[in-house]
């Protein structure tokens, strides 16, 4: 489907609406208009009746009301299903422009290699001749001088001479066509000039066509938009039917009270006239008893005469109990009619709540699935651009602390771009703004941080080198965030999180195929000397100075792998294997007291899951790598109070994390030569910075008043960090050999 723009601002569909509605009539037949007026009106359009009573015109009505609102629909599916298309077609673009742009650099580096080849063989070329000629020049001089003692010799000379001539034009004729190939040289290196600003042009296209699928994005957000405010009205025109549905409820109510009240009254009136028909009759008895005692007994005649006035009496009475009696059932009758009309107005409001139900939930439906492709999008952009993705936490205030600035300290931007990712720090009466790729206030629970993390876990089944570390001054919750609150199941961290996903995923998997083999491995990084935590040797995990530091060398080969010489890996099969793992290496970790934390942990804490899969039916095999880590606090020595061995431990971590932040501003300046090597933390991290590895940082700040200053310094170095480009991860998928296929079995 092909939009049309027209001069109103309205958007027209080139499908016929008699198309999409076959069966919903004629009448609305032609191309489609639909504005944001119109979805609105249609809405909020209230069905009117002529006649309260007539159904069939009532049905009319709803159906062709029904039918609009499909009409609507159906543009609105048109309409994604456009967007959907242009978005594919934007990304197949990018893609296949990417990957020439890639082939063109693998090009451009094949005559770079040559070049330099050639201009290194002239250089060699050159410096021998210049030696040559260096030492020619000596040997003239030594055969002028000779020629000055030893007149006698003046032939010889001469001869030499003119071999020396000779030599001299051919060593010239050399330099010349050295010249030659340096002019070739330098007019190859200005034809790579030129293929180098055309590929520049190339990439400003390539960003032209990404700043148009911003542009859609944009576009796709403002649609949200309009679909919340539509979601808002609904709610509103529900809320208003709930009320009208408790109204009609009490009303009813009301019915049957007065219903109830007229049938017990009705009973009561039907045993009252029961009761005097019995007396009427007694009465009865008791007159013709007496009559027949009249004709032998004339002395009772003023009795009789006194039974018959009562008898009167209690018919006038039964006559007006009859008469309340068939009141009280005309009364029965009216509220019976009301109850049936209430009842049919209750049946009709809650059908007109299932079906505002139903739009309601199909339109959070579609604001979900929106959310989730705006998801997708950035993350597919985040990856195309190569940049580290930075998630910042602020952790809840605590017990004791104090929670009456805290809004003026840290507020959240509620505009729709800055929405759950941007944050602003108050420091000193003035206003600090950062912008991450995902933003969690205190109230933020675990399964919401690993919801967002959810994808990159896959990544790494996926055969992708996946890398999460955590930033922060310490007590702002890093090792909450990875690790979680141990005996409490919902305050689980990252990483037994991750180990649960990747399980569950491995098992479901079996059925297409697929055998995973996971190996885990733990180690610190303290007062830069690593630590295995898995080993079983308590001596070797505690020596500061015993170990060499030899022994747990890193490497780094020719695919980016990591190793860590002698370090222990241990297969695992079920995350309650890796959990014990986890508690032995919490236990080997070094921890101390500081001003900050009274278990403040004096280490990086580096967990690496290396997962290697097999697929029987297509012989593939993926390699791919999930390291979690958990670094040291970052505060400065002034904040920590650190003196004795914490003053060698803070000044460890501030060195490995000062040599973070020189790794990752050369990174950000695009320089030549990356420090790496400056600690064993980075070296570490080589491959997850290196542009490899799918890398995300959550820089962890606390809301206190007195920890402004540091939160700050954490935003700012994390603010930093998302700026680096590290490049595109490519997936390691490789033909398993054939006894590793034989081992699996």
């Amino acid at each position: 489907m092909v939009g049309e723009m027209t001069n109103n601002g309205r958007i027209r569909p080139s499908f016929p609406v008699k198309d999409l509605t076959s069966n919903e009539g004629s009448e609305y037949g032609g191309p489609v208009e639909f504005t944001r007026e119109d979805v609105e009106t249609l809405l909020h359009e209230r069905i009117k009746y002529k006649s309260k009573y007539n159904y069939k015109e009532r049905c009319e009505n709803t159906m062709d009301y029904v039918k609009r609102l499909r009409l609507c629909i159906r543009w609105f599916q048109e309409l994604e299903l456009d967007y959907a298309f242009e978005q594919e077609k934007l990304k197949n673009a990018m893609e296949m422009n990417e990957k020439h742009c890639a082939d063109l650099e693998v090009n451009l580096k094949v005559k770079e290699e040559e070049l330099n080849m050639v201009i290194d063989e002239l250089r060699k070329n050159f410096a021998s001749v210049q030696v040559q000629l260096a030492k020619e020049q000596t040997e003239k001089l030594a055969a002028n001088e000779s020629l000055g003692k030893e007149r006698e010799a003046r032939l010889a000379v001469e001869s030499l001479q003119a071999a020396l001539t000779e030599e001299l034009a051919k060593t010239q004729g050399e330099l010349q066509i050295a010249n030659q190939r340096i002019q070739a040289v330098n007019d190859m290196y200005k034809l790579l000039q030129e293929y180098n600003s055309s590929l520049q042009l190339y990439n400003s296209k390539l960003q032209g066509d990404l700043d148009e699928a911003h542009e859609s994005i944009k576009r796709g957000e403002k649609e949200r938009t309009g679909i919340v405010e539509s979601i808002g009205n609904l709610k509103g025109q529900f809320k208003a039917l709930q009320d009208q549905l408790a109204a009609s409820k009490v009303s009813q109510d009301d019915v049957m009270k007065q219903k109830d009240e007229l049938v017990n009254e009705i009973v009561s009136l039907k045993v009252e006239i029961q009761q005097v028909k019995d007396d009427r009759d007694r009465h009865i008895t008791e007159i013709e008893t007496l009559q027949a005692e009249a004709t032998k007994q004339n002395d009772f005649k003023d009795t009789i005469n006194e039974l018959e006035s009562k008898c009167s009496v209690q018919n006038k009475e039964i006559q007006e109990l009859q008469d309340q009696l068939v009141a009280s059932e005309r009364k029965l009758q009216v509220a019976d009619l009301s109850t049936f009309e209430k009842m049919n107005e209750f049946e009709e409001q809650k059908e007109s709540i299932m079906e505002l139900k139903g739009r309601l939930e199909e339109a959070e439906l579609k604001l979900i699935e929106g959310e989730k492709l705006r998801k997708k999008l950035h993350n597919t952009i985040q990856e195309l651009k190569g940049n580290i993705r930075v998630f910042c936490r602020v952790r809840p205030l605590l017990s004791g602390e104090n929670s009456s600035e805290e809004a003026k300290t840290i507020s959240y931007p509620t505009s729709l771009e800055a929405l759950g990712r941007g944050i602003d720090l108050m420091q000193n009466g003035q206003s600090h703004c950062f912008t991450f790729d995902k933003v969690f206030v205190p109230s933020a629970s675990q399964e919401d941080v690993f919801v967002e993390i959810s994808q990159l876990v896959q990544s790494a089944l996926d055969g992708y080198k996946v890398c999460i570390f955590a930033y922060g001054q310490t007590g702002s919750g890093k090792t909450y965030t990875m690790m979680g609150r141990p005996g409490n199941p919902d305050e689980k961290g990252l990483i037994p999180r991750c180990l649960e996903q990747i399980f569950q995923t491995r098992q479901s998997l079996r059925s297409q195929g697929w055998k995973y083999e996971l190996q885990v491995s733990m180690l610190e990084i303290y007062n830069e000397t690593i630590r295995d935590l898995l080993s079983t040797n308590k001596e070797t995990v505690r020596a500061d100075n015993g170990v060499s530091p030899q022994k747990y060398a890193i490497k780094h080969d020719a695919s980016g792998n990591t190793h860590v010489v002698e370090l222990t890996v241990v297969d695992v099969r079920s995350s309650k294997q890796v959990s014990f793992l986890l508690d032995h290496a919490a236990r080997n970790r070094s921890v101390g007291k500081t001003a900050m934390n009274e278990q403040s942990s004096r280490s990086h804490f580096v967990f690496t899951l290396k997962i290697s899969g097999f697929n029987e039916s297509t012989e593939q095999q993926v390699q791919g790598v999930l390291n979690l880590i958990d670094l040291a606090g970052s505060e400065r020595l002034s904040k920590s109070g650190s003196t004795g061995d914490r003053l060698k431990e803070t000044q460890a971590i501030n060195k490995s994390l000062s040599s973070l932040g020189d790794v990752i501003f050369a990174l950000a300046k695009k320089e030549d030569h990356v420090p790496f090597r400056n600690s064993k933390l980075t070296y570490l991290l080589q491959p997850c910075l290196g542009g490899d590895s799918k890398t995300l940082m959550f820089v962890n700040i606390t809301p206190e008043p007195s920890s402004t200053g540091e939160s700050l310094c954490s935003l700012r170095f994390a603010a930093r960090v998302n700026a680096c480009e590290i490049g595109t991860a490519h997936r390691h998928v490789n033909a398993r050999p054939l006894d590793y296929r034989l081992s699996l079995g």
